[in-house]
């Protein structure tokens, strides 16, 4: 591969931020990957669902700096301002080269006032409050070659700025997932019913406002199926206790934070509200439902087209089976990814290679 503009050679410092959970199995990967070619990584991380309870699960020393606004939007810009300047009271004097996160609004806006370059990395073009500040502020924008360039142009992303890379991000820190083959037994799964993965619907996000009443009804049909053992993976405190008041007998709740991609891989079926789980389903060859009740965007457009991921509208339309050995994973190595973050420190930088090709 040719080196990107503003590739570099030398040593940079790199402040990553963790603001929701799926941020720590996309990024882990490419954390390693940039200390073993010898960059220095610090970690800011905000106290949402199980985003600092994975940080722990991985080993990943981090920096606790605020906390999610909830629902309410008055509290969120409160929490954004709150959390803006705690972020930028931590990046003050440690003379950081460039800023890495998977959508972090408080690592944007801190950034862009410390005078840091940075790398905004999506994968869904219709979080717009999102977009509009994060997408704005950023250097360097990558998004899944999927989604529509055209889309992103209100945020203020053009061909200088968009970063588009094949496949989807699940494929790249899935590169060298092997399963835990213990982890059903763990749970008490009885692995000869058909297993089932099941996430909710992210009901705090601004770009998921609308109740889905599907999932209750996802939820009863799964939990009353004596030939199914359906593990449920709560976002909040909130869906944990409610899922667990319905006392279905086939639902299982883990006690706290999991390492679901091994669950993943191992279900026969996957019925998920949330993208992320979607496309790990997808990268994993595992059949997979999503009962999204938001605007679908370009890459979960172009899994349904393909066949990797189905609509579910009524929940008495779930097949349920046995997995068979038709599907297959798709890996993509991180290194690609890696070296267009790095681009993002420019060229004027003193450690931007001298051979930049333009």
């Amino acid at each position: 591969m040719e080196p990107l503009p503003g590739w570099v050679s030398g040593a940079v410092n790199i402040w990553v931020d963790m603001s929701a959970p799926a941020h720590v199995l996309v990024l882990r990967p490419i954390i390693e990957r940039l200390r073993a070619q010898g960059h220095s990584v610090e970690v800011t991380s905000r106290d949402y669902a199980q985003t600092q309870a994975l940080l722990e699960l991985h080993g990943m020393a981090h920096t606790p700096i605020g906390r999610h606004g909830g629902a309410s939007r008055a509290r969120k810009a409160m929490r954004l301002g709150a959390r803006t300047a705690g972020m930028v009271n931590f990046g003050r004097g440690r003379s950081f080269d460039l800023a890495l996160a998977h959508g972090s609004n408080d690592l944007a806006i801190a950034a862009k006032l410390l005078g840091v370059p940075e790398c905004n990395m999506h994968d869904y073009e219709y979080a717009v409050t999102q977009h509009r500040i994060g997408c704005r502020l950023a250097r360097r924008v990558m998004f899944p070659d999927s989604v529509p360039a055209e889309r992103l142009r209100r945020f203020g992303v053009g061909p200088e700025k968009l970063f588009p890379y094949p496949g989807l991000k699940e494929e790249y820190y899935l590169y060298d997932f092997e399963p835990d083959p213990e982890a059903l037994r763990r749970l008490s799964v009885d692995t000869a019913r058909v297993v089932v993965v099941v996430r909710p619907p992210p009901d705090v996000s601004l770009y998921h406002r609308k109740s889905n009443p599907l999932f209750p009804k996802v939820l009863q049909r799964l939990g009353s199926d004596e030939g199914v053992h359906a593990v449920v993976l709560p976002r909040t405190q909130a869906q944990r206790e409610l899922v667990e008041s319905l006392a279905l007998p086939s639902l299982i709740v883990p006690p706290g934070a999991v390492e679901a991609q091994s669950l993943v891989a191992l279900a026969d079926l996957v019925v998920s509200a949330g993208g992320t789980m979607n496309r790990e389903a997808a990268a994993l060859g595992t059949p997979v439902y999503t009962t999204y009740g938001g605007r679908l965007g370009g890459v979960d457009e172009a899994l349904i087209r393909s066949g990797r991921l189905r609509p579910l509208t009524d929940p008495r339309a779930i097949e349920l089976r046995k997995r068979g050995a038709e599907a297959t994973p798709t890996r993509r190595d991180p290194s690609l990814l890696v070296e267009t973050i790095l681009g993002t420190v420019g060229a004027d930088h003193p450690a931007a290679a001298t051979d930049i090709q333009s």
